[in-house]
């Protein structure tokens, strides 16, 4: 979830249906600007037994201390540091406190390897000094959602009881999950809509190849991926797949219509969070709320609220993986721009999924969820379409790579060997779980750790 800071000229109201468009029309981008955005979330436990950090007096002085040392800028809410701003990057909380850099858009992943190296260093050296350690999982392991801390954001006050109302699981989606999100720019309409397509199509492969959540309220769940499942039951009108991006003669129109006809979150006014749970934004834009006329800031802050394993905003964001643990946590954006990035790659993995039938997408989208690489599509299991995807993603890394540097294919060595194995990390993690860590939270910990190590490189 990102943070949205309006400005002046968003605040003018949206007059006409055309300005709905015209918003991801005015996001092309010619393909010498385009860039590569990567979005890590990483939890934070207590070294001793692998709990939650509490925010208060864990993860808020996490942010102070990060401020105070290394030049970023607390954002106060409240009086509450909630976030940290950089000139291009920030840091931001989900609900439960799970910890986000939002990087700097790069144009390769050997630039976003070396800010997220960084990244690592920082966070290592002040977890040291508050007994707090960042495990490479895409789910905590050990506290139920109950148990965690709410971090104190407006936003989050409205989210959770809205939550309880539309899917079982909402509550453990915002205290519990875990992920790394990569965007990706578009050139024009048909680009967009093929990228958003084709991000939705290899959910399942993406899901399944980077499975890393088997673990949660202290034992083995029966997934590999709960953080996926998860996402099933959070909000039917907000996540999952979109069905009408796989029709013949998709455009920007069909990505607003389905936006238009979500149920709204809420507006901010000045300071004010204004609860809009109760409307669509068709409706608030058409007869607006208690004098508010929908505006393009509102618009922007909508579109961040809906959570489609690929969503559009003025970019295409990719949202099927599991957080990772460090050394596998740059093969997610490598993977991405190898594909969605290369002409031919893009053309390439669209082969291997276009056709499938609505019905087996939403199959093997869950099936995928508790097989990892041997769940099953048309009695193909998804490890050889994943060794094609990472084929495809490492030629197009190669054609993308400029002459004397080395190429971002690197970043998918380990990845390729698990995917020739059919194994995912949540397999490892099983494997260590139930043998030498012997089920006791404190050697998970130990095992899962971001070390400075990591920062190396």
């Amino acid at each position: 979830m990102s943070q949205y800071v309006a400005n002046e000229l968003q605040e003018v109201p949206i007059e006409s249906y055309d300005e709905f468009v015209r918003y991801f029309e005015e996001a092309c981008k010619p393909r010498t600007q385009w860039r590569i955005g990567t979005e890590y979330e990483k939890v934070g436990v207590c070294k001793t037994d692998g709990r939650a950090a509490p925010f208060t007096g864990g993860i808020e002085e996490v942010l102070r201390r990060m401020a105070e040392r290394f030049g970023w800028q607390p954002v106060l809410e409240e009086g509450r540091v909630i976030a940290l701003s950089g000139p291009r990057a920030s840091i931001t909380l989900e609900p439960g406190g799970q910890l986000e850099l939002s990087g700097e858009p790069w144009v390769n992943v050997h630039e976003a390897g070396r800010e997220f190296r960084e990244h690592v260093r920082q966070i290592v050296a002040i977890g040291e000094e508050l007994g707090i350690a960042f495990i490479g999982l895409g789910m905590q392991p050990v506290s139920r959602v109950d148990e965690i801390e709410w971090v104190p954001k407006a936003r989050y006050r409205i989210m959770a009881p809205y939550m309880e109302k539309v899917g079982s699981l909402g509550h453990r989606m915002m205290k519990q999950t875990a992920t790394v999100q990569v965007n990706i720019d578009f050139e024009s309409e048909a680009d967009a809509i093929a990228k958003l397509r084709l991000g939705n199509a290899l959910a399942p492969i993406l899901n399944a190849m980077f499975a890393n959540s088997p673990l949660s309220d202290g034992d083995l769940n029966g997934y590999l991926s709960f953080r996926g499942h998860i996402w099933t039951d959070t909000d039917p009108d907000r996540c999952g797949l979109l069905p009408f991006v796989f029709a013949r003669e998709t455009g920007f129109t069909d990505y607003v219509e389905y936006a238009l006809d979500v149920p709204m979150y809420f507006i901010v006014r000045g300071e004010r969070w204004i609860d809009m749970t109760h409307m669509t934004f068709r409706k608030f834009w058409r007869e607006g709320y208690e004098g508010q006329r929908a505006t393009v800031a509102d618009w922007n802050a909508h579109l961040t609220t809906l959570f489609p394993e690929a969503r559009m905003k003025r970019y295409i964001e990719i949202r099927s993986v599991d957080s990772q643990p460090p050394e596998l946590m740059l093969a997610v954006p490598a993977l991405v721009k190898g594909v969605f990035y290369d002409p031919d790659g893009l053309l390439a993995a669209w082969d291997l999924v276009k056709h499938w039938r609505w019905e087996e997408r939403l199959q093997v989208y869950h099936d995928a969820h508790r097989g990892g690489l041997r769940a099953k599509i048309r009695g193909l299991e998804l490890r050889e379409l994943a060794r094609e995807l990472v084929d495809i993603a490492e030629y197009g890394l190669d054609r993308q790579r400029p002459p004397g540097e080395e190429s971002e294919a690197m970043y998918l060595e380990q990845v390729r060997d698990w995917v020739r194995r059919g194994v995912c990390p949540a397999e490892r993690v099983i494997e260590k779980w139930v043998g030498p860590w012997d089920r006791r939270p404190e050697r998970l910990v130990e095992g899962l750790a971001y070390r400075s190590s990591a920062a190396e490189g």
